[in-house]
């Protein structure tokens, strides 16, 4: 196969850029470090919230360069530019979908949080918010009155719980809410609840048309359902071998080497350095 050419590259983390222990492996690191020195954007593109993607922005050192400028936070709500230290692309859920998502959730069993920038935000402490508070190294915040807390609007609500639980639900906030907000699970214990029109691959459709460029010309990696607008919009859709068998089914190629084995850095390493 001849050389790649992207002019940006798009990186979901977890089980992606990530291994087990969610540390980017060393390969990954200096195939990436290449590719922002020959002038590729690198932009990692995660459901974190910005504040949680920003260890790993640091571990890559390339935020000082134009290459590195950029992150995609929250599956594609907020396009962030480092330089400028503020976000460029912003979008938001309905406060009445939040709310009515909170109250179907309740009615199954199940607790809500939300996201800012750099906060998780929910009603009571459980082993699921500690959870993902953990997963995403941001901050975890207790809101007295949540559900008035709700009415300002937010760019994702998370619902988490036993995945029997998480995909009766699912099916039922589809129905609820038609084209009025994006209902996915991330993982089969994360029930996600984002805008509409709004997810990685529209995120990268804006920071391209932001920089002047094609989203044809971009490569992405993603290994998992919320990485599936990234994966069909891009020009080089790239699935890992230890994503799930839809992703790699959709992708244009897949990785030889899985998360924890520097799948990427290895198949940047051959195909575009």
């Amino acid at each position: 196969m001849e050389k790649l050419s992207p002019k940006l590259i798009a990186l979901d983390l977890d089980d992606t850029l990530l291994n087990k222990e969610t540390q980017i492996p060393e390969e990954n690191v200096k195939a990436l470090q290449k590719c922002a020195e020959k002038g590729i954007y690198v932009v990692l593109c995660s459901g974190r919230a910005e504040e949680g993607i920003l260890p790993f922005v640091r571990k890559l050192d390339i935020a000082g360069k134009q290459a590195g400028r950029f992150l995609i936070a929250i599956n594609g709500c907020s396009v962030f530019d480092l330089h400028l230290r503020q976000q460029i692309f912003k979008r938001t859920v309905d406060a009445d979908v939040l709310l009515r998502a909170d109250e179907l959730a309740g009615e199954d069993g199940l607790d809500t949080e939300v996201y800012s920038p750099d906060t998780i935000f929910y009603g009571k402490e459980t082993k699921w918010t500690r959870l993902d508070v953990d997963l995403c190294h941001v901050k975890g915040k207790v809101v007295e009155d949540y559900r008035n807390f709700l009415t300002k609007g937010f760019p994702k609500m998370l619902i988490p719980g036993e995945p029997e639980k998480v995909a009766v639900l699912q099916e039922k906030l589809k129905k609820e809410f038609g084209s009025r907000a994006v209902v996915f699970t991330s993982k089969p214990f994360f029930l996600e609840l984002l805008p509409p029109d709004c997810g990685k691959g529209e995120a990268i459709e804006f920071l391209c048309s932001h920089l002047g460029f094609s989203i044809e010309e971009t490569m992405c990696f993603g290994d998992s359902m919320n990485d599936e607008s990234m994966i069909r919009k891009c020009g080089m859709g790239v699935a890992m071998c230890n994503g799930l068998d839809y992703i790699k089914q959709i992708a244009d190629y897949v990785t030889e080497f899985d998360n924890n084995s520097g799948g990427v850095g290895k198949f940047l390493e051959k195909y575009v350095l």
